[in-house]
């Protein structure tokens, strides 16, 4: 194995990781941003809806982009645009061009599918799933990490500007990274499907619109309601759509496939989770006893590095063993798991949260839970779709993500803000805590029944070949020699 494939599973790891921290960075730092620049809420929430919007067009053409014309060169086209954004963020005080940034930072969500092409290219088979786990692991892991960064380098009198600097120094090494890698050609054939990509774009902002503002503009509203509908109906003609066209972004059996719909049903519950116990944890400890009656009074800094490290920090360890769940009991049964786990964090938190090793305890335990379930999506879905695909079904999956990250968010802070406790600053009661405690411990319990019952058994593992039979397989193949067939 040459050193440049030797780079394959570090580079995915870090160009992940990198997905996932710009994504929490922004995220704690809207009202700085908003007293900086001397606009509205509603005004500074789009530095984080832009974000997402663009990702949601871009992720699916990003994907579809590295299976026709090779993951390494629309990868390294990627960072650039990224790096490109960070700059312009880090250097300007004016709001459409921070949100012009944004736009250029949300192409790093096409990353996650890329990486995963990497490692199907450039690994043998028994070192795959592994990888892929691991992989994974760092969009769970790098997501905390943004909030501790974010955290630090915020403390009293600090700049949200740094946030952009720092971003853009972990672009450059990404960018590096992925320089070295083996440059490989595409494995699809055909072109882009633009009309589809449009349609599926349209729909997707569509849909994660009115989940980003739904809580301002009212979810009972004519806005919120047209702009729901007007997604059912754009997406209902993408899919009309894509049954008619020879190369489509999204091939049929991609949709109506029960495994990868299953697959995608996973992912929304497991975006809905890791928001949904970043949010709340953050605001339960950070609530002051004296005032509410429940809550730590903690500050963001606490916040991140006391209660929130634990569970996503874990991701490094976590990751590997999520890989070996999905070695030795296969892709469903570590959903399951998942999802078990992750209803036995919720219902935990929403039982006991009065004592600080309870919150980082169940905390722990939904963190997990996300990172066991990231580790078996890449699997489930590469067992299902051909190499020429891979791009396009993670791009999906992504897609499912984040989606899930949205309702989660918007769930949370529309319980957050209703019937808050009187004062000069609204908080919100226990009991809307602990019911979202409980509607993450109901949803993970249907996770776990769908996944069960719905996804079919995996095929049967055929034994796995040694280091050495695939080494020497390599050799004869690179020769043009046959290889033989190993039972």
């Amino acid at each position: 194995m040459s050193f440049r494939t030797r780079l394959a599973l570090p580079v995915a790891s870090y160009v992940v990781l990198l997905v996932s921290a710009l994504q929490t960075l922004v995220v704690p730092v809207v009202a700085d941003i908003q007293a900086d620049l001397d606009v509205t809420t509603s005004a500074a929430s789009w530095v984080v809806t832009a974000n997402l919007l663009a990702a949601a067009v871009l992720t699916p053409m990003l994907g579809r982009l590295g299976d026709l014309y090779g993951r390494r060169t629309v990868m390294l086209g990627v960072l650039v645009a990224v790096l490109l954004g960070s700059v312009l963020a880090a250097t300007t005080s004016s709001l459409p061009l921070l949100l012009v940034a944004r736009v250029a930072q949300a192409a790093s969500f096409g990353l996650f599918p890329l990486a995963i092409g990497v490692l199907r290219e450039e690994l043998p088979p028994h070192r795959l799933t592994g990888a892929m786990a691991l992989v994974s692991g760092m969009l769970s892991v790098g997501a905390g990490l943004g909030l501790v960064i974010t955290g630090l380098l915020m403390r009293p009198g600090g700049d949200y500007h740094r946030l952009f600097w720092l971003a853009t120094a972990l672009t450059v090494i990404g960018l590096i990274g992925a320089w070295l890698l083996p440059a490989r050609p595409g494995a699809a054939t055909g072109t882009l499907d633009w009309a589809g990509a449009g349609l599926l774009g349209l729909g997707l902002m569509l849909l994660l619109l009115p989940l980003a503002e739904g809580n301002g503009w009212g979810w009972d509203s004519p806005r919120v309601v047209g702009l729901l509908v007007g997604a059912v109906v754009v997406l209902t003609l993408f899919v009309l759509f894509e049954r008619r066209v020879t190369h489509p972004l999204v091939s049929t059996r991609m949709l109506s496939h029960r495994p990868i719909v299953v697959a995608n049903a996973a992912g929304l519950f497991l975006g809905f989770s890791m928001f949904a116990v970043f949010l709340a944890v953050s605001t339960l400890v950070q609530t002051p006893p004296a005032v509410a009656g429940y809550g730590f009074g903690a500050s963001v800094l606490a916040t991140s590095l006391i209660y929130l490290l634990p569970g996503t920090a874990s991701g490094v360890f976590t990751a590997p063993l999520g890989g070996r769940l999905v070695a030795r009991f296969g892709a469903k049964a570590t959903l399951v798991i998942a999802a078990t786990l992750a209803g036995s964090g919720f219902a935990w938190l929403a039982v006991l949260h009065a004592a600080t090793w309870e919150v980082i305890l169940g905390a722990l335990a939904v963190n997990t839970a996300v990172t066991f379930g990231y580790a078996a999506l890449p699997a489930l879905l590469i067992a299902h779709v051909e190499p020429a695909e891979t791009g396009i079904a993670n791009s999906v999956n992504s897609i499912a993500r984040s989606v899930g990250m949205s309702l989660g968010t918007a769930f949370v802070v529309t319980m957050m803000t209703r019937n808050p406790i009187p004062g000069p600053v609204p908080l919100p009661r226990e009991a809307q805590l602990v019911t979202v405690f409980v509607v993450g411990a109901a949803l993970a319990v249907a996770a776990a029944v769908t996944v069960a019952r719905l996804l079919p058994r995996a095929p049967q593992p055929q034994p796995q070949l040694t280091v050495a039979e695939v080494e020497a397989d390599e050799v004869l193949g690179a020769a043009g020699l046959e290889v033989p067939v190993r039972r």
